[in-house]
């Protein structure tokens, strides 16, 4: 048997090597002009195992054990791993079947003996008082490597689980890098294997349905095609400077729709942060998904993880346990849930790290439930986001556009407790539309004067809606508004009366070099104050139209608050 040994560098950035039937392509591949860097794993010529082909092997994903009746504990031969016990098995790779392995004697805890021609190394860590739920992580690629953040979770009653992976057969040269990543993915055989693993390990040992994933380097390619394909069967994906297939690149909403939260952790010069991890991060993102970002300043592929792995701990144990409350009535029965959250960077000081972190997403900043319904008798959707805690009167804001992740209005308000509700709008914006999403909001409590806001071109359609109905706003707070109604008889701009005379504040932020600023804010400010109205303009000196939101939000914010709660 041929031993897979841990290899430390001096400054302890090492990955596992091993030499006979899987070899380890270690540094810096060429693609064309460029590079791309991580190590990968590939099959060696002689290293084709079982003679069982892709197509026989499909059959064999039905061969999955049942659960006892009492799930059964973890018994036999061990040897210590961090102070943990180990256990260790191997799987057939023809009939997936999964039986206890005495390691070699000798065999050091860190190390990973590999199993005889057609079978795969299977290992599980138990902690020393299981968590309720029985929680586990799970690893493919890299035995022990970096296992910090893995021996962090057994402290708090995880078990640990990892599989030896069965790469597809083929060679690595004169590829690029896309290329290479598909080339060194699982095949249906290595799926089906991983579906065994799963299976024996929730059905004879009772752990939880739903695993966290580890997944490192190469790793990530693993993690994340499982998982796409299995989206309900996974808690959280913690991926660090991962690799990915593009095959699962397109089916990353599978998982946004099972609403799995995913932590990225890379380094800010590793090539794999602008190939893979953040084009992860925006598809996840655009989708609606939950992704967070840790990126370690000044750090390329390694070393992999937290020296203290105590973000990565929290995150997977707070996935693990989270429960998410049920819609609210007013989305109704069929309705889609994303997530809302800034997107803005923290910089912040991580003195283990020996450097700054560039932190980003729903673990370092508030997230919200977004909701996307049709009310009955409306032509498109009407989005709300609604915040973590409703504030007394269910205020909200009646806005035209998407909300954008850089909303910096909309965040402070949903601090306070307002919902955000974009009303739909479709190849025109209709005003029956907008009572009749008004008429459904308040049959659900919510307030009957809420505050109205747009953006440009969608503040003079809100402004129509407002002059139309100005008994049921309480004020109308605009950025760099064009004062144009598309559907309205009369033009906003000569038409603000109605508004004066129901007493409705009106609050404009713009930009001094904003084109429309001149002929619609300050001829807006000038007729209203004539009609004895009450207006605010705020002025940001010196920018244009972007960006729309306020640096400060405060102001704004406790405008709309004081007037609307």
């Amino acid at each position: 048997m041929k031993k897979i040994t841990y290899k430390q560098s001096r400054n302890g950035r090492g990955e596992p090597s091993s030499r006979g039937r899987r070899t380890f392509v270690k540094g810096i591949a060429a693609v064309g002009a460029g590079v791309a860097a991580f190590p990968f794993m590939t099959r060696s010529t002689e290293a084709h195992g079982s003679a069982t082909g892709d197509s026989e092997t499909l059959s064999l994903s039905n061969r999955l054990e049942a659960a006892p009746d009492v799930p059964l504990a973890f018994q036999g031969d061990k040897i210590d791993w961090h102070g943990f016990d180990r256990y260790d098995f191997v799987m057939d790779m023809q009939t997936l079947a999964v039986t206890p392995f005495k390691a070699l004697a000798g065999e050091e805890p860190g190390n990973l003996g590999e199993s005889d021609k057609g079978q795969l190394r299977c290992v599980v860590v138990v902690p020393k008082q299981a968590a309720p739920g029985n929680p586990w992580s799970w690893r493919g690629v890299y035995w022990n490597h970096q296992p910090q953040a893995e021996v962090e979770l057994l402290r708090r009653g995880f078990h640990i689980a990892y599989i030896s992976v069965d790469p597809k057969p083929g060679s690595s040269a004169e590829l690029n890098v896309d290329d290479l990543m598909d080339e060194l993915g699982m095949s249906r055989r290595a799926m089906s294997e991983w579906d065994a693993w799963y299976a024996h390990l929730t059905g004879r040992y009772g752990l939880s349905k739903r695993p966290a994933f580890v997944g490192m380097s190469r790793g990530g390619i693993f993690e994340f095609k499982w998982a796409t394909a299995n989206p309900d069967k996974v808690s959280c994906i913690y991926a660090d400077n991962p690799g990915m297939e593009s095959e699962a690149f397109e089916k990353l909403r599978d998982l946004v729709r099972a609403d799995v939260p995913v932590l990225q952790v890379c380094g800010s010069i590793d090539p794999l942060l602008g190939t893979y991890a953040s084009a992860i991060e925006a598809i996840y993102q655009q989708l609606g998904g939950r992704i967070s970002m840790m990126v370690k300043d000044g750090y390329a592929h390694h070393p992999h993880s937290l020296r203290n792995p105590k973000p990565i701990a929290d995150f997977i144990e707070q996935s693990v346990r989270e429960d998410r409350p049920p819609a609210p009535a007013f989305a109704g029965e069929r309705f889609k849930r994303t997530s809302y959250y800034s997107i803005e960077n923290v910089y912040r000081d991580y003195p283990d790290e020996d450097t700054f972190i560039t932190c980003r997403g729903p673990s370092f900043s508030p997230c919200y439930d977004r909701y996307e319904f049709t009310v009955r008798g409306t032509s498109m959707t009407t989005q709300v986001v609604a915040p973590n805690s409703a504030a007394a009167g269910i205020p909200w804001v009646y806005r035209a556009g998407f909300v954008f992740r850089e909303a910096k209005v909309d965040q402070g308000l949903l601090a306070r407790g307002f919902h955000i509700v974009t009303g739909p709008v479709g190849v025109s914006f209709l005003v029956k539309d907008w009572n009749t999403t008004y008429e459904y909001l308040i049959g659900h409590g919510f307030s009957k004067k809420p505050a109205i806001e747009g953006a440009g071109g969608g503040a003079g359609e809100v402004y129509a809606w407002a002059i139309e109905n100005p008994d049921k706003v309480s004020c109308v707070y605009a950025e760099n508004p064009r004062m144009h109604s598309e559907l309205a008889k009369t033009q906003p701009l000569d038409n603000l009366a109605p508004l004066a005379k129901a007493n409705v504040p009106l609050l404009h932020v713009c930009g001094s070099l904003d084109p429309w600023f001149e002929d619609n804010t300050l001829e807006v400010e000038k007729r209203y104050k004539k009609l004895g109205g009450n207006i605010q303009v705020i002025v940001k000196k010196g920018e244009g139209h972007y960006p729309l939101a306020p640096e400060d939000p405060a102001p704004v914010v406790d405008f709309i608050a004081r007037v609307a709660m």
